[in-house]
């Protein structure tokens, strides 16, 4: 296959502390020879970027074209350097920005501090990269609000809802891109992970979390629909322009619903038609992206019929 066609995984590692050097270097290690292990071995580019800082992940992005991002070397927020930590609370300083109570992805500035990076900031960031990136990993402690606000703009993105230990962390990236290699679905990819933590006897195989795009917009359809339609919803009786804004979110949905269909059934041809892996790999994600989406505009029209 040819290199252009391969999916790109990018591996960004933090300037860590000298203590946790090794072990970034042992999961980039594992990564890239169970990756050249694995059965569809040539479809896959393992880049790696070392002692990142913030603009570096951007030139990263803009030089790999990668379709999976995987985040390694975060450390705690509370992990921050005393010196940085007392210009947080001076007044006039950064306490009154709301990304520096988080925990997550952390990195070394130009000058070595090592600063959070804001959740809003790589949303924005990869809302820009959306029709490239299909997944972000985010494997270090505490990233799972960051994964929620990426996930707003991404496919499928992954977090760790608390601490993980150095060795969960690279358990969970070994099976993950196991299953990867052995051309299996991100979410697959994401179970044999969190099942790789339990079969090593540890205690962490429900720290990751996956969160999906088209679950995340399904959300905040629902929650649109309801502020729409409280009176509806809460059984109150129905008035003229209660009925109107009905019938035009009725409407509004059947014309998403017909523009879906048309875009899936173009995919699905695509997908018949296509003999490389990798396109096929590619239009089936979309595929199962589009149909989330139809069950959940299904689930909507059904809702309004009732009322």
């Amino acid at each position: 296959m040819p290199e252009s066609s391969a999916i790109t995984i990018l591996f960004l590692a933090a300037n860590p502390a000298r203590s946790s050097q090794s072990r970034l270097e042992q999961e980039a290690r594992d990564i890239s020879e169970g990756l050249l292990r694995a059965q569809h071995r040539d479809r896959f580019k393992f880049e790696q970027r070392w002692a990142v800082r913030p603009r570096d992940i951007q030139l990263a992005l803009l030089e790999c074209n990668p379709q999976i991002v995987h985040f390694a070397g975060q450390r705690k927020q509370n992990e921050i350097s005393g010196s940085q930590e007392k210009m947080m609370l001076e007044p006039g300083g950064l306490v009154e920005t709301e990304f520096n109570r988080e925990e997550g992805l952390t990195f070394q500035n130009e000058t070595g501090q090592v600063c959070l990076i804001p959740a809003k900031a790589l949303a924005d960031l990869f809302m820009l990269f959306t029709d490239r990136v299909n997944c972000v990993l985010l494997n270090g402690c505490y990233t799972e609000e960051q994964a929620k606000v990426i996930a707003q703009h991404i496919p499928y993105t992954i977090g760790m809802k608390r601490s993980i230990t150095d060795k969960a962390a690279i358990d969970f990236a070994l099976g993950f891109y196991d299953a990867l290699g052995a051309g299996r679905s991100i979410e697959f990819a994401y179970n044999l992970g969190c099942t790789a933590i339990q079969m090593a006897g540890l205690p962490e195989h429900l720290t990751p979390v996956l969160y999906k795009k088209s679950e995340l917009n399904s959300i905040s359809t629902h929650n649109d629909s309801s502020k729409l339609d409280t009176n509806l919803l809460n059984g109150v009786t129905q008035t003229p322009h209660s009925r109107r804004r009905i019938q035009e979110k009725r409407e509004d949905l059947e014309e998403e619903y017909q523009a879906i269909r048309k875009k899936l059934k173009w995919l699905k041809k695509e997908w018949t038609i296509k003999t490389d892996s990798e396109a096929k790999y590619e239009l089936s994600q979309r595929i199962e992206q589009y149909e989330v989406q139809l069950q959940n505009i299904e689930e909507l029209l059904e809702a309004l019929e009732k009322k």
